[in-house]
């Protein structure tokens, strides 16, 4: 086998819970075509003029809130799924797994220039995002293409989209759900939260909530006996994003008769800001403080061996074709 590397690649995260750390963070995120897609004479005046000045304040306090002794929960999980990964390939010499961020560190660019220095012939990149979007996977297709067309000697890409439905990502879900009922009894209803995208960007083409809904369709399959809701969070700006909100669907459960919910978020691989502090915090008071009755959070993939195994079954997939 010719030398094959498995580029893992998140999101990102700030390098420190500050407000200095947070901007440069936000600064790199914020700027990106695919993620904010106003004409740059509309959007950069907005973004320098007020969200770089006041949101990297509140946003260190919230990030500061969650992180951990060991750092940013987004990365240090992401880098335990890349060792435990790379457990699995570990006979073989001709195989490399390595972690890159899309914004921050460790950086695409830096990780493809090191893949490159080891001689890689045959680049699998698989992003850590189980439903296609064109503000995540498809901005690290466009920067794994910006990287690697400098080379005189490109090698052989694998490109994995998603995976919305793939078996193992669902029995991992699966047992989120079975843990949780088995500690917390059967809930009135459970909410799939998956972040949000504007409205303009599906109407134009990005088929992510399709992709989102094969994934809640394959956990309703699992319990046909209780109530799944999509819903979708973290809603940035003024322009209508896609509903139902999950705030406003905690809101109007609450005011029913389903006074526990259990929430899961199929979209984050790794807990992070969106899921610790914007689901278990946040959402939790406004589902409580609206008449609900027990709320809990359930965690995301982390470093679960079931995710692992999901991990896996994709790359030697693309190994095999490869042979």
């Amino acid at each position: 086998m010719e030398k094959t590397a498995v580029l893992l690649v998140n999101l990102g995260t700030p390098d420190a819970p500050d407000t200095k750390s947070v901007r440069k963070y936000l600064k790199i995120f914020l700027s990106d075509k695919r993620v904010i897609d106003l004409p740059r004479w509309r959007w950069l005046p907005i973004l320098h003029g007020i969200v770089l000045r006041f949101r990297p304040k509140k946003s260190a306090k919230l990030y500061k809130s969650i992180w951990t002794k060991d750092g940013s929960p987004l990365l240090v999980y992401s880098q335990k799924q890349q060792q435990l990964l790379a457990n699995r390939f570990e006979g073989n010499g001709n195989v490399k797994v390595t972690l890159a961020m899309n914004y921050g560190a460790p950086s695409i660019t830096t990780e493809l220039e090191k893949l490159h220095h080891w001689g890689v012939r045959h680049l699998i990149v698989l992003p850590l995002f189980p439903q296609y979007s064109s503000t995540t996977t498809a901005s690290v297709w466009d920067h794994v293409q910006k990287v690697i067309s400098k080379w005189r000697d490109i090698p052989e890409l694998s490109f994995i989209r998603d995976f919305p439905d793939h078996p193992q990502f669902i029995e991992l879900l699966q047992k989120r759900v079975d843990e949780s009922i088995e500690v917390n009894g059967t809930p009135d209803a459970i909410v799939a939260s998956y972040h949000g995208i504007p409205n303009r960007y599906a109407e134009s083409g990005d088929d992510y909530v399709n992709r989102c809904t094969r994934t809640t369709d394959a956990l309703r399959r699992r319990f046909p006996s209780v109530p799944i809701l999509q819903c979708f969070q973290s809603k940035f700006g003024k322009e209508p994003w896609v509903e139902p909100a999950t705030s406003d669907k905690l809101i109007e459960l609450a005011k029913t008769d389903k006074k526990h919910v259990q929430i899961i978020a199929p979209a984050f691989t790794a807990d992070c800001l969106e899921t610790l502090e914007e689901l278990e915090v946040e959402n939790r008071d406004i589902f409580l403080s609206s008449g609900g009755k027990a709320y809990h959070y359930l965690p995301a993939a982390n470093d679960d061996s079931l995710f692992i195994d999901c991990l896996e079954s994709l790359i030697v997939e693309r190994l095999k074709d490869s042979l």
